[in-house]
C-alpha cells in the first residue's frame, strides 16, 4: 500500500506539472487575414482603424457592416470619405452605379484589397496578380509616386504584405499612386467628378503586423492621407466580417457542411416523429394505498392535551367514555353510582364486588371535580384499564 501510495503522487505531480506546461506555453499565432477592425491578430486592422484620429483628428468615424449600395443610399452619408480595406472585394452593378455617383458627388473612396470581382472589374479592368519575384525574394520594396512626396523612398514588410499588383487596369483613366521596384503598379486612382477612387493590391500593409513596423505606419498613414478630409470617415466591416444583422440560418446554408447536417438532423427528427405516431398503451398509474392515519391523529390530539395540561377535561371524557362503554354494551343506568349500580357491574359486567365499589366510587368522585391532579389522573386511568381486564 505505501508502495501504491508513493506512484500515486508521483503520477499526480507529473499530471500537475504537464497542466501547468500546458497552459504556460506560448499561444500559437494566428495569421487568418481577417483585416477587421475588431481583431488585434497580424493580420487584423485594429491598429489602422484605432489611429485613424491621428491622420483625421477633425473627422467622426463610423462603421457600417452593410454592402456599399446600402450605406450610401442612406441620406445622411453626405460630404464624406470611405475606406474598404478588405482581402476580397465583390461589388455589384447596383452597388458601383451608386458608388460612381458618390464619388460624382465630390467624396473620396479609398479600396484596399488583394482580388478586384464584379462591375468594379468589368467597368475599370481592374484585376491583380502575385508578384513572382517574391518567391525568391524575403521583402518586394514598395513606393509611393507623387509630386509631393520622396519617389525614392521605399517601404519593406515581410510577410507578403507587398507582392501584390495591378496586372490590368485602364490606363487611360487611372493614375499610377504606388509601384514595387519591378515597375508593377500597386496603388491606382481614378477620377469621378469631384470625387477620387484610390484602390490599391496590398491590404496587409494595412494590418496590425505591418503597422507595427516603421516602414508600414510611414506607408499606412501616407496612403490613407490621400484621402480629403471629411466631417465623416466610413469604415466598412460588411467586406470583413459580413452582415452583423445576418441569422444563424443564412450561416448554415453558407456551409456546405453545416447545410448537409442541418438536413440530416431535419431528415432525422421527422422520422422520430412519424415513429413515436404509433399507437402506444396509455402508463397505467400506480395509486398509493390509503393511508392508516388514525395513530397519528391520536398522537396529535393526545400531544395538545398533553401540551394544555387540562387535568380535570382529561378525566371528565375519560369517565363519559367509559360510562357509555358500559350503556353500549352491557345496557347499565349510569345516572346514579349507587348500589344499583354496583349490583350491575357485578352481576352483567362480572365484577368482584370490591372492585366494583371501588369503580364506582372514583367515578362519582372524578365527575364533580373541577381539578384533577397528576396522580389523581393516573389513578383513573390505571381503575379503567383494570375494568378492561376484569370485564373480559
Amino acid at each position: 500500500m505505501k508502495g501504491l501510495r508513493i506512484y500515486l503522487i508521483l503520477g499526480g505531480a507529473l499530471v500537475i506539472i504537464y497542466i501547468i506546461a500546458q497552459f504556460n506555453q506560448p499561444k500559437q499565432i494566428n495569421w487568418f487575414e481577417s483585416l477587421s477592425a475588431n481583431d488585434k491578430i497580424p493580420f487584423g486592422a485594429y491598429i489602422v482603424h484605432d489611429r485613424l484620429k491621428d491622420i483625421f483628428p477633425e473627422d467622426s468615424i463610423k462603421n457600417y457592416h452593410e454592402p456599399v449600395y446600402n450605406v450610401i443610399a442612406d441620406d445622411s452619408i453626405k460630404n464624406s470619405s470611405y475606406i474598404i480595406i478588405c482581402k476580397d472585394l465583390h461589388l455589384t452593378k447596383y452597388d458601383y452605379k451608386k458608388l460612381t455617383d458618390y464619388l460624382s458627388r465630390g467624396n473620396d473612396v479609398f479600396i484596399s484589397a488583394e482580388s478586384y470581382d464584379g462591375a468594379i472589374t468589368d467597368e475599370l479592368d481592374v484585376r491583380t496578380a502575385m508578384n513572382l519575384e517574391f518567391m525568391s525574394k524575403a521583402v518586394t520594396p514598395i513606393s509611393l509616386v507623387s509630386p509631393h512626396l520622396d519617389s525614392a523612398k521605399h517601404y519593406k514588410v515581410d510577410k507578403g504584405a507587398t507582392n501584390i499588383f495591378f496586372t490590368e487596369f485602364d490606363t487611360a483613366r487611372a493614375a499610377v499612386v504606388g509601384k514595387d521596384t519591378g515597375g508593377h503598379a500597386n496603388f491606382i486612382r481614378f477620377k469621378f467628378g469631384k470625387g477620387n477612387l484610390y484602390l490599391t493590391s496590398n491590404p496587409r500593409m494595412f494590418s496590425n503586423y505591418s503597422l507595427l513596423t516603421a516602414d508600414g505606419a510611414k506607408y499606412a498613414g501616407t496612403a490613407l492621407s490621400f484621402i480629403k478630409s471629411t466631417p465623416n470617415i466610413i469604415w466598412d466591416e460588411y467586406y470583413t466580417q459580413g452582415d452583423e444583422k445576418q441569422s444563424l440560418m443564412s450561416v448554415f446554408f453558407s456551409n456546405g457542411y453545416l447545410q448537409w447536417a442541418y438536413y440530416v438532423t431535419l431528415f432525422s427528427l421527422l422520422i422520430f416523429v412519424f415513429y413515436e405516431m404509433k399507437r402506444r398503451q396509455r402508463v397505467i398509474p400506480v395509486i398509493a394505498p390509503l393511508k392508516n392515519s388514525t395513530v397519528e391523529f391520536v398522537n396529535v390530539i393526545g400531544q395538545l392535551y398533553y401540551e394544555k395540561r387540562n387535568n380535570a377535561d382529561i378525566a371528565h371524557k375519560q369517565v363519559l367514555y367509559i360510562l357509555a362503554h358500559l350503556r353500549d354494551t352491557y345496557q347499565v343506568r349510569t345516572d346514579k353510582f349507587d348500589d344499583e349500580f354496583v349490583e350491575k357491574l357485578t352481576g352483567k359486567v362480572g365484577l368482584d364486588e370490591e372492585f366494583a365499589r371501588n369503580f364506582a366510587k372514583y367515578l362519582q368522585f372524578i365527575a364533580v371535580q373541577d381539578h384533577v391532579s397528576d396522580n389523581e389522573l393516573i389513578g383513573l386511568n390505571k381503575l379503567i384499564e383494570q375494568f378492561y381486564i376484569k370485564s373480559r
